[in-house]
């Protein structure tokens, strides 16, 4: 269906500058914004979602004044944010102020150029999706930087530290976390590392679910979605504005806009380590249980539904937890996370080379 949309364009115009040069690009954003549209959609309702999930588990309503069941309430704090005055604070580095909200939601929505949705739906299917994902997502930290520095605030510069700090921290277990997922796998390119969990003796049982990575590598999925909380700065690890202590963290010189870019870069944070959870550990879009009825369901259906269910465990970890302090933050990471991820790399290093290898 894709390609013949693809050449339904291309054969629109028979001229050299449309098949070479103009419907090629243009086919280029269309993809994109096939692909950012939902994802700012699926943003935007993340916010009503976490404020209707906190309320039922706190036992109250949640909002719903605006529009149908607080529908529309996205939206309506959408416009409010858009008309609100950005104000410039008069000792700040005005170009970098500007550019520290740029930078922090930059990587958060070019990461998705690698996500696959399908066996053959991605904007690039490239061999290093792996690696990209995890060089353009490194990036994020710099936006949180430049937005405390450039503030020149004492609390957001403070704030700004603890940020990349814990960034910094959690992101090398994350790392270790992919470098176990590509040794089982023997691929960076994420669609082949969803294909190789439909391998096995479960997968020929039917009992897709249990050949899935989450059950053999179960140390590193929790190490990743534990880390993957910290990395983008959600609670329990939110001491960067942590409210009683240095207000809100890197963002407290920002309004408007500014500060609803930030807020945007959080949750399309929240949504890329879930569907990376989900790719690498919970089998992309495969059914859990190869049947009739499960086979009808659409794979991304599946993906979706799966990435739904792994990112409201965020805000679960968020009803149920009080607030870590920073040096419990910092051990955590550094002496729990990082050993536990260099001792499952060795176990599962000897496991590939053993004779009771499952991943052949």
């Amino acid at each position: 269906m894709i390609d013949a949309l693809y050449n339904g364009g291309l054969n629109l115009l028979a001229d050299a500058w449309w098949t070479t040069m103009a419907w090629p690009v243009l086919w280029i954003l269309i993809k994109i914004v096939a692909v950012l549209a939902p994802l700012m959609g699926a943003v935007a309702y993340l916010t009503l979602w976490e404020r209707k999930l906190l309320g039922f588990m706190q036992v109250r309503m949640g909002p719903n004044r605006v529009g149908p069941f607080g529908l529309l309430q996205p939206i309506a704090d959408a416009l409010k944010l858009l008309t609100k005055e950005l104000i410039n604070p008069s000792a700040a580095s005005m170009g970098l102020f500007r550019l520290g909200p740029i930078m922090a939601i930059m990587p958060a929505l070019a990461a998705w150029v690698a996500i696959p949705f399908g066996p053959e739906v991605a904007l690039t299917n490239i061999n290093a999706g792996l690696m990209l994902v995890m060089a353009i997502t490194s990036i994020e930290v710099y936006g949180v930087i430049i937005a405390g520095w450039a503030s020149n605030s004492k609390y957001a510069f403070l704030g700004a530290l603890r940020a990349s700090a814990q960034m910094v921290s959690y992101e090398i277990a994350m790392g270790f976390c992919f470098l176990v997922v590509l040794m089982v796998t023997g691929s960076m390119n994420l669609t082949d590392i969803v294909l190789s969990q439909d391998k096995g003796n479960m997968a020929r049982m039917g009992l897709n679910f249990l050949s899935w990575n989450w059950l053999p590598l179960l140390p590193i999925f929790v190490v990743y979605l534990i880390s993957g909380v910290a990395e983008t700065n959600r609670h329990p690890f939110d001491v960067v504005e942590g409210e009683a202590e240095i207000v809100a963290g890197h963002m407290v010189e920002y309004s408007g806009m500014g500060f609803a870019i930030f807020f945007l870069a959080e949750y399309a944070s929240m949504w890329l380590v879930s569907i990376l959870a989900v790719i690498m550990f919970l089998g992309g879009w495969l059914s859990p249980i190869d049947s009739a009825l499960f086979n009808m369901v659409p794979g991304w259906i599946w993906l979706g539904l799966k990435t739904f269910l792994v990112v409201s465990m965020f805000i679960w970890i968020r009803a149920t937890f009080p607030r870590f302090r920073y040096d419990q933050i910092m051990r955590l990471g550094w002496k729990i996370f990082i050993p536990v991820t260099l001792v499952w790399l060795l176990v599962v290093g000897a496991w590939l080379f053993s004779p009771w290898n499952i991943w052949k």
